[in-house]
């Protein structure tokens, strides 16, 4: 039995405007899972390679997959659902699977759509894994966790038991980039030759504009720091890799394991760039400088908001000293900083959305981005 992934194209993503194009951990992690137990496992990377639609049916015809995942986000979605139909379109009989931020949330109108045949809901390793080998014996999807599809007799909604989270992240194998073309990646357009890395799942943190506790969970889980620094000395070593883009949702929450890292990778005489997420409040200079001796080079950072009123109807637990304090200490270490903000919150105005740019002007970082607050499922 044939997978293949799609990460559909994205043509409109925040992360091409700011020049970074990267592999897709979801599927990276999800792919390894399925060839570590023997399947035959192929990406298309649509939105990479900057695919139309007619050439991912073609390359569809020419892969002759039995199950096809795409990955979708909310404002991918769109695009995902139009690849799903082009699937059904060249190779009717192929089963098609949605799975990520957006069809966890929104099964049942992702359900509505004809070319979709199942949706795997939350964390997709281990799902995917069963799914693929219930279809394989013929055996009934009801008993798979994790999905939601409609009965094939009667087409009712079949909800599954939701399945547990991976508690154990160091028994997940590597993702699988080998399958990605690796070649067409990049960071802020300054490097060809990088790798996206996760060190957790999971996020303590309730900010109200983010679903990644939804999803994840509340319970920050991280991999061993000896098990992330096997990963980059593999990737180093096997896939002529320079830099690392950290992917957590806030790589320094937890100062022990950054020291730890750092320290590993120094007494392994690893040479990379990295780059990492991270909020105002766990930051200091000697973290910073610890960092910056272990090769990273750039840190982005939630900066939100330069309203003290607002920050605190997100839920965002910082202060606005603390910000400033932060990019200050950044400065001084030498590491460049990207400050990410969400402008257009219920409580905004035209007023309050100018004080938040000119602060930010005032932060001086290398990057700015502005994102548009928008309500995602599974934000509160």
């Amino acid at each position: 039995m044939k997978i293949t992934f799609i990460n559909p194209p994205q043509t409109n993503s925040k992360y091409k405007f700011l020049g970074v194009v990267a592999p897709s951990l979801g599927i990276g992690y999800m792919a390894a899972v399925l060839e570590k137990n023997g399947y035959d496992v192929d990406v298309i990377d649509a939105s990479a390679l900057e695919l139309t639609y007619d050439e991912i049916g073609e390359e569809i015809l020419k892969r002759d997959p039995d199950i096809v995942s795409i990955s979708a986000l909310t404002p991918t979605i769109g695009v995902a659902l139009d690849s799903a139909d082009k699937i059904k379109q060249v190779k009717p009989d192929t089963v098609v699977v949605l799975g990520g931020y957006h069809p966890t949330f929104e099964y049942k109108s992702v359900l509505e759509e004809e070319s979709v045949d199942v949706v795997v809901r939350g964390e997709g390793e281990y799902t995917l894994l069963e799914l693929v080998q219930t279809i394989e014996k013929h055996g009934d999807l009801k008993t798979v966790h994790g999905l939601a599809f409609h009965d094939e007799n009667d087409g009712s909604l079949v909800l599954t038991p939701d399945r547990p989270v991976v508690q154990d992240l160091d028994e997940l194998p590597f993702p699988a980039f080998h399958l990605f073309p690796m070649e067409k990646y990049r960071i802020l357009n300054i490097t060809t030759n990088v790798a996206t890395i996760i060190t957790t799942r999971g996020c303590p943190m309730q900010c109200s504009f983010c679903s990644s506790a939804a999803l994840h969970g509340n319970k920050l889980r991280r991999r061993s720091y000896s098990n992330v620094v096997d990963e980059i000395q593999m990737r180093l070593l096997e896939e002529n890799i320079d830099t690392i883009a950290f992917m957590d949702d806030t790589f320094t929450l937890n100062k022990r394991f950054v020291y730890d890292f750092c320290r590993e990778i120094k007494r392994r005489n690893l040479k990379f760039w990295w780059g990492c997420t991270s909020r105002v409040d766990t930051l200091d200079e000697e973290l910073l400088q610890t960092m910056k001796d272990a090769g990273c080079i750039t840190i982005f950072i939630g900066v939100e908001s330069a309203d003290q009123q607002t920050l605190d109807k997100m839920n965002k637990n910082i202060t606005v000293a603390k910000t400033e304090n932060a990019f200050k200490l950044a400065r001084k270490v030498g590491i460049r900083t990207i400050a990410s903000c969400v402008i257009g919150m219920p409580e905004d105005t035209r007023s309050s959305i100018q004080r938040t740019i000119d602060y930010v002007k005032k932060l001086n970082p290398n990057y700015a981005l502005y994102s548009l607050a928008t309500p995602y499922p599974g934000t509160r």
